[in-house]
């Protein structure tokens, strides 16, 4: 009996030992999966806001639904939801309004798609109910007195997908959330319900890829000016949202670093998702966060967004590197000088000027006639839509990343500039027109220089010169008499040169480290500045200026500053004898040499005198 119990023991010994190496191999087989899923879980603990210690700063935290980023095939799924959700909104009957932003004089309406040419829109508005901010309910019952029709003021194409639309403000009683329709058209009383209106200055307005960058332009920050800023304490957000509560409306928010800021322009490093794929990228709103409140309780607000980035069109980009590039371009910023355009641009192309940047900041003088002119006459002149107030440097800083892939030089200067070569007008040899090029042969010195990235021109400030009335023959030669010595410069950047902040006072860039600036000396050239023309053209300066940090003339303040006329004040009354005033020297340096080399010896006439529509 006993014998039969060892046998058994044996047996069972030997089936234990069996289960043991199993088991044994088993988890040997597995150990690399657990190891794997076990450093998983702790890297998700780890991106943990809960696990965070104060000072880890990720380039790159999103909730939980961002985790299918590790997996590639998750990552475009991702994207694809960016490039669906924003195409199916391009349908070309649809008016529906993504954005409004209220401007002191009109609301700006932003749409998702272009407009028809011939689309006759109108302005819809929401009534209040007893001036509250709460729209009435009773639409059904009474939707013939629950909103009202205006005209729109004018539209516009934005950007590649966007139109914008601008509608006179509401009236009392009225909410601020306007919307379109089609003139005789239907509409949906409830479109406007959970509309909002953006002030325009906080708000983010604009924003574009840039490598492995998104340069973003707000306003709000209230950075200090002409200065770099600290972007440790600023965030970059990335989400489909159409507010700043991205999060609880969509599920997940990308949330990177911003590594430089200065002013209006905060640079924010692409969540690597973006980085990947930048060519499915259509549409992805962008915003900036920031802390308030104690240091112990702090409050982290996210700003309103209008701002979306599309892709990068690195194929379009490349095809550009390809070819040679402009040597020199100009940059403008203006606001209804459409009858100076072509004088300008027509004289600046006898010196070299081969491309123009036109940033228009709400002209309704009929400037994309003039645009539209120039272009058959094969000058190559693009405008964009710039409709933010009170953003010239943020416009010059966009300009400056539009232009660096097709020039290598970027004169930022105003219409009513004209540079002015008095050796090289005066003093001519040989056959030809005396000047031709002048300007792009200046920089074109400096093209390879290990050290210039800027080349600075003094102004000279032209009066009135004794005229009642707009000169017929244009500013160069209606105006001839001006102050004694000059005021500020303007500047020609190396566009590659630029600080990585974009960072710059209007007249002049900060540079890259190791370069500098160059002065041109007054007998090489000069800037001509017909800064205070008659009184009809000067007094629309009190509208508005359109630099940042300019105090606008109805305001009280800098009474003593050069960017104001001296002894004016407020008010746009025509002080006496101002057709006499800003007159120290006579110089008609200018004028002598567009007459007799510009005008048509048979009639006299300047070629921007002539129209072609």
């Amino acid at each position: 009996m006993s014998g039969m119990d060892s046998s058994e023991q044996r047996r069972k010994r030997k089936r234990m030992l069996r289960s043991y190496s199993q088991a044994k191999h088993y988890l040997s087989l597995r150990r690399p999966l657990i190891l794997c899923f076990s450093f998983f879980i702790f890297l998700l603990l780890l991106s943990s806001e809960r696990f965070r210690p104060a000072s880890f700063r990720p380039v790159l935290t999103a909730s939980t639904t961002t985790l299918s980023l590790l997996s590639s095939t998750a990552s475009n799924s991702i994207l694809e939801s960016f490039t669906n959700r924003n195409s199916n909104t391009r349908d070309s009957s649809s008016l529906r309004v993504q954005d409004r932003i209220l401007f002191p004089d009109h609301v700006l309406l932003i749409v998702p798609n272009r407009f028809r040419q011939n689309d006759q829109l109108e302005c819809v508005y929401h009534r209040l109910s007893n001036g509250s901010d709460e729209l009435l309910q009773d639409g059904e019952k009474n939707a013939h007195l629950d909103f009202a029709i205006r005209p729109v003021l004018s539209t516009d194409v934005y950007d590649e997908l966007r139109s914008i639309a601008r509608c006179p403000l509401p009236s009392n009683n009225y909410s601020e959330a306007v919307d379109l329709r089609r003139r005789g058209g239907g509409y949906d009383w409830t479109a406007g319900i959970n509309g909002t209106a953006y002030p325009w200055d906080r708000v983010v307005y604009e924003a574009v890829i840039d490598g492995d960058t998104a340069v973003v332009f707000v306003k709000g920050l209230n950075l200090r000016p002409h200065r770099k800023s600290d972007p440790t304490r600023l965030t970059c957000h990335f989400g489909l949202g159409n507010n700043g509560n991205w999060e609880k409306d969509q599920g997940f928010v990308l949330t990177t670093e911003a590594v430089t800021a200065a002013q209006e322009v905060v640079r924010c490093l692409l969540p690597r998702t973006i980085r990947n794929n930048p060519d499915k990228i259509h549409g992805v709103r962008v915003t900036i966060g920031y802390n308030t409140g104690s240091a112990r309780a702090p409050v982290h607000v996210t700003l309103p967004s209008v701002a979306t980035i599309y892709s990068s069109k690195s194929t379009v980009r490349n095809e550009n590197q390809k070819k040679k590039k402009h040597e020199l371009c100009a940059c403008t910023m203006l606001w209804n000088q459409a009858p100076a355009l072509k004088e300008w641009v027509m004289y600046h192309a006898w010196l070299g000027v081969e491309r123009w940047f036109i940033y228009d900041n709400n002209s309704d003088d009929g400037i994309e006639d003039v645009v539209q002119e120039l272009e058959l006459q094969a000058y190559n002149v693009s405008r964009q839509s710039w409709p933010w107030i009170k953003t010239q440097e943020a416009g010059f800083s966009r300009c400056a990343l539009r232009a660096r892939d097709e020039c290598h030089w970027v004169g930022f200067f105003d219409v009513d500039e004209f540079f002015y070569f008095p050796r090289a007008f005066r003093h001519h040899r040989g056959d030809g027109v005396p000047g031709e090029n002048s300007l792009r042969n200046l920089v074109s010195n400096y093209s390879y220089s290990p050290t210039i990235g800027e080349i600075r021109t003094d102004c000279h400030s032209f009066g009135p010169s004794g005229l009642s009335s707009h000169p017929s023959q244009g500013v160069t030669v209606g105006y001839t008499c001006r102050l004694q010595s000059p005021e500020r410069h303007k500047s020609i950047v190396r566009a590659d040169l630029l600080d990585v902040t974009l960072l710059n006072v209007v007249h002049h860039f900060r540079l890259r480290q190791g370069f500098r600036h160059l002065n041109v000396p007054e007998n090489v050239a000069v800037i001509n500045h017909y800064k205070y023309q008659v009184w009809e053209t000067f007094r629309a300066k009190f509208f508005r200026r359109v630099a940042t940090y300019v105090v606008d003339w109805q305001e009280d303040q800098n009474q003593g500053s050069k960017d104001r006329a001296p002894g004016l004040g407020t008010e746009a009354i025509e002080p006496p004898n101002w057709r006499l005033r800003f007159c120290e020297v006579w110089d008609t340096g200018l004028k002598d040499y567009v007459l007799g080399y510009f005008a048509d010896p048979a009639t006299g006439s300047l070629p921007w005198e002539k129209s072609l529509l």
